[in-house]
């Protein structure tokens, strides 16, 4: 069983890495293989090309692993801050030239116009852990929780999977270490629970 672990912050020393390191080190303990990436550390390019947006392009040997590894994935964990209401630009341009259609997604034969999607990815089951400095009640009344919506509906449930499980940590900058650890055990259970 593969699960894809993709991490989107700049800083190695931020909690959204060690929620990465717990992550990991809990699907290693189930027996899980992991696929792993660092996107800031790899130097992800997010800029998606002209000659990328057709179904059937020729892409690069990197973008290429990707899709595959996406496309073999039986789950996925996907960490980043909430910057703006959304994941960082680098992890939106992930989406962009991964998520693609013909691996993540196509739609149905006789659409009328609707895009009506099917999803074709093989995992069921997908985890969002964000990191905020915003208070809960605030995002969901204010700002009406928008990574809800993005990575629910729009990419997740579009893309085939129907299982969705998310985590907002916060308030980060004013967070004790004691409150961070006590976050990564809710991580460790998080995984646990939905990689049995």
């Amino acid at each position: 069983m593969k699960i894809s672990v993709i991490l989107a912050h700049p800083d190695p020393t931020s909690f959204n890495h060690a929620i990465a390191k717990s992550t990991i080190a809990t699907l290693n303990q189930s027996g899980y293989e992991v696929c792993f990436h660092d996107l800031y550390q790899e130097n992800f390019d997010p800029l998606l090309p002209a000659a990328e947006i057709p179904k059937n392009a020729v892409l690069p040997n990197e973008i290429e692993t990707h899709c595959k590894e996406v496309a073999e994935a039986d789950g996925f964990v996907v960490i980043h801050p909430n910057w703006w209401g959304t994941p960082p630009a680098i992890l939106t341009g992930w989406v962009d030239r991964i998520m693609r259609p013909g691996i993540a997604y196509e739609f149905v034969e006789n659409d009328k116009g609707e895009g009506v999607p099917n999803g074709l990815l093989n995992a069921k089951k997908a985890i969002v852990f964000n990191t905020s400095n915003t208070e809960t009640e605030r995002e969901k009344t204010v700002f009406l929780d928008p990574l809800e919506t993005i990575w629910k509906n729009c990419i997740f449930d579009l893309c085939g999977i129907h299982e969705f499980h998310r985590k907002m940590f916060n308030i980060i900058v004013t967070s004790t270490r004691e409150q961070r650890e006590k976050w990564l055990r809710e991580v460790e259970e998080t995984v646990s629970s939905v990689f049995k």
